[in-house]
């Protein structure tokens, strides 16, 4: 789709009827006031901040004055208004100080997207079946809150239940106080992106259940276990820049990189040196470059809260030389020897670990073992090493819990009961295994509740679904918890106003509050999000240290203007004690589902460039942006080790069947280099059963064949630990952008 046909802003698909002679018209469009002061054909530059991903980075929205349909009061008109055309990064703000990935860019669809749902809608078929009647606010509004008074006239308040992707700031806050006010269970928090494993190793070894950042414009080494930190994982911008400045902007010093993972990821195609070691073995191999460097004394002793986590690390981890580690890894003892000398004699050097290792049932000893080797080198809270982003003062930003990960609930047993459900963000129907029937335990629940802007997978199973404005019509409030080294608000006004007739999910739940009236509307008592979010900024007006502090008013104003409050005066708190025994781990081998006589391969979703965990594929920038190394557009596919296809005789656009112990499907097969002989790995974010007209019926769900193993210290899904078994079916065709790295030298040459 050309960029110019989807900017054209229509809010009812086939709402108004074409002229035609001396027809008239279907619907006559109203005309209406202006509801801004408009410059004709002068652009301005308003902050906002993109909600695409966990990393919040800052935006600059580039508005121009244009003619809209609309619905205003219930009617449908056309009205000069201000319209978001360009989404850049915002300069000043500290996480992607003016960078922008092309996820980010593509944000500008979500507002005028034609799937988008544009009024309330109210389930008017059985439940699944995607059949919705407009209803009016006022109407669904009524409705909630009569469900929620008569939970609470039947002593079942612990029986409303809130899922949502990870929240923070302010409406993580105000979820917060609605449920403990009313006397539900915290929000449950689906996100398949987090990494709860790493939250409880970070947790264990520094007392701080935070995702890390990393000083990598300042590193002599970098060793990453893992983790796509270039494209996908944790802060990808604020990272992607970093490096950068570790490899280009020290002439003369330009930092080694070393990438472990068993599929080439992005961040893998630009190291140094790329290794692939037995899928879940990672963690002994960071151990195995301890020992050596412990052994030879490369680096004094450690002795802190992240070395008693790993057992024999007093006596010099004997357990871990390189000839032994190898056994394990399959890595060549000579290169651990070799990597172990080089890190030590370029510091400050750092290891990285994240995704797939994570992912297996032997997850939290990895984590805690690159922690352990990080511990030694040095580099925990030392420039050009980790460190944990501060948190600005007197905010509630919002913490991680396993007790309230979606995962843990449903495993557990906690849905069963739940007779109000609401759904904001969160589609775990599609990003779960087939085997967890989630959509079964949801079809359960009396009545769900979603704001979703799009019906997808999970939202189809609603009763209501109250739609939420675009984040670029939205008041956004955010606190970055990672990407930077100093504190952060993220802090924007609307961009834009609403096209359609959504409001924004704070708003609604503090009208749900205050038409409950009793402890939700004491606890809510703002009349809306603005006036919480100005409420909530005003402590910020003294953590500086100015003296005398600025005006609230013209304090309030600046903070709108630059997108947010931050400050590099802010240290970080000091850690909390472990609220946990003490641990002491040792290696134990990742257990698999599926026996390997039958299921001879590893199979590994990973994280999309494009689609992240699917939440995106409804839009089409990100259907046809290439992939970064295989450059397939509108599609998925199965990637296979070139020696492994030749051995089981297939090529290059077969169809094959992807098999685990717990169900199928079908994709292309796509031949790769960069990736281990007993490895088969698969994008998410395809597979959409419902998901608007770009998604939908598009490609495979991999998530859907994965076995129910668990890491057993958090409760989360371990999604590295099925094994497939791989055949050919038939033939089908990669759409490959021209000139891709795969596409055949054949074909190039007959063009």
């Amino acid at each position: 789709m050309e960029r110019r046909d989807f900017l054209k802003v229509s809010v009812l698909t086939g709402a108004t009827a074409a002229l035609s002679g001396c027809e008239k018209p279907a619907h006559t469009l109203v005309r209406f006031i202006p509801e801004e002061d408009l410059i004709p054909s002068v652009a301005t530059w308003k902050p906002s901040v993109c909600t695409l991903c966990p990393a919040g980075c800052g935006l600059m929205v580039r508005v121009l004055p244009g003619e809209a349909e609309v619905v205003r009061n219930g009617k449908l008109g056309t009205i000069q208004m201000g319209l978001a055309k360009k989404l850049e990064g915002n300069p000043n703000h500290p996480v992607n100080w003016g960078k922008l990935c092309a996820r980010g860019q593509a944000g500008l669809q979500i507002t005028y997207h034609p799937d988008r749902v544009r009024s309330p809608l109210k389930r008017s078929g059985p439940r699944g079946s995607g059949s919705f009647q407009p209803v009016t606010w006022e109407e669904s509004i009524r409705e909630v809150v009569s469900k929620l008074q008569e939970l609470q006239s039947q002593n079942q308040s612990e029986s409303l239940r809130f899922v949502s992707a990870c929240l923070r700031g302010q409406r993580h806050e105000l979820v917060r106080k609605f449920l403990s006010a009313f006397g539900a269970p915290a929000a449950m928090v689906f996100d398949p992106l987090d990494e709860p494993v790493l939250r409880q190793a970070n947790l264990l070894s520094f007392g701080q259940a935070d995702m890390p950042s990393f000083d990598l414009a300042h590193t002599g080494y970098v060793i990453s276990f893992g983790a796509d930190f270039l494209g996908t994982w944790n802060s990808p911008v604020a990272q992607s820049i970093a490096y950068g400045e570790m490899r280009q902007g020290r002439p003369g010093n330009r930092a080694k990189f070393v990438q472990v993972e068993q599929r080439m990821s992005q961040t893998g195609a630009n190291a140094d040196e790329w290794i692939a070691p037995r899928a879940g073995t990672e963690g002994a191999m960071a151990l195995g470059l301890a020992h050596v460097i412990l052994k030879e004394k490369l680096r004094p002793a450690a002795d802190n809260k992240a070395t008693r986590l790993i057992a024999g690390w007093s006596q010099g981890l004997a357990e871990y030389s390189p000839e032994q580690v190898e056994r394990k890894t399959g890595v060549p003892a000579q290169r651990i020897q070799r990597l172990a000398h080089e890190m030590a004699a370029h510091l400050p050097a750092v290891a990285i670990i994240g995704g797939l290792p994570l992912a297996h049932t032997n997850g939290l000893f990895n984590a805690l073992a690159v922690n352990a080797l990080n511990t030694l080198l040095g580099s925990v809270g030392m420039p050009g090493g980790l460190f944990f982003t501060p948190q600005p003062p007197s905010e509630n930003a919002g913490s991680w819990s396993s007790e309230s990960d979606f995962a843990s609930v449903l495993l557990a047993g906690k849905l069963d009961g739940t007779k109000v459900l609401l759904l904001h963000n969160a589609n775990p129907v599609f990003a779960t295994p087939a085997v967890w029937k989630v959509r079964e335990t949801l079809d359960r629940i009396p009545f769900i509740v979603s704001f979703g802007s799009f019906v997808d997978e999970t939202s189809q199973l609603a009763d209501l679904i109250l739609p939420d404005h675009s984040p670029l019509e939205s008041w956004l409030h955010d606190v970055p918890k990672s990407g930077t080294n100093q504190a952060v608000v993220s802090l924007a006004a609307p961009a834009m106003l609403p096209l359609h007739d959504t409001r924004a999910m704070p708003d609604t739940l503090l009208e749900i509050a205050h038409q409950m009236g009793g402890e939700a509307a004491k606890a809510l008592p703002w009349q809306n999000f603005q006036e919480m979010l100005q409420a909530s900024m005003a402590p910020l007006r003294t953590a500086d240290g100015i003296n005398p502090p600025p005006d609230p008013e013209k304090f309030w104003s600046k903070v709108q203007e630059q997108g947010g409050w931050w400050s590099d005066k802010v240290r970080q708190a000091a850690r909390s004690a472990i609220p946990q025994k003490q641990l002491v781990t040792e290696f134990a081998p990742p257990q698999f589902d599926g026996e390997e006589s039958s299921f001879p391969f590893h199979f590994q979703p990973y994280v999309s460039q494009a689609f992240l965990d699917g939440s995106l594929a409804h839009l089409p920038w990100m259907q046809e942006m290439p992939d970064a190394l295989s450059t397939v557009m509108w599609g998925t596919w199965v990637e296979i080790n070139p020696k492994t296809a030749q051995k089981l005789a297939i090529e290059q656009d077969d169809l094959v069947e992807v098999r685990s112990q717990h169900g199928k499907l079908l994709a292309p097969l796509l031949v790769s280099p960069g990736i281990a002989f007993d490895v088969v790995a698969m994008p998410m974010g395809q597979g959409h059963e419902s998901f608007g007209r770009y998604a939908s019926g598009r490609g495979a769900n991999p998530m859907t064949i994965l076995a129910p193993m668990q890491v057993a210290e958090t409760g989360s899904l371990a999604w590295a630990s099925t094994r497939v078994q791989v055949s050919k079916v038939g033939k089908a065709k990669l759409a490959l952008f021209s000139g891709g790295l795969f596409e055949r030298p054949s074909e190039l040459q007959q063009r």
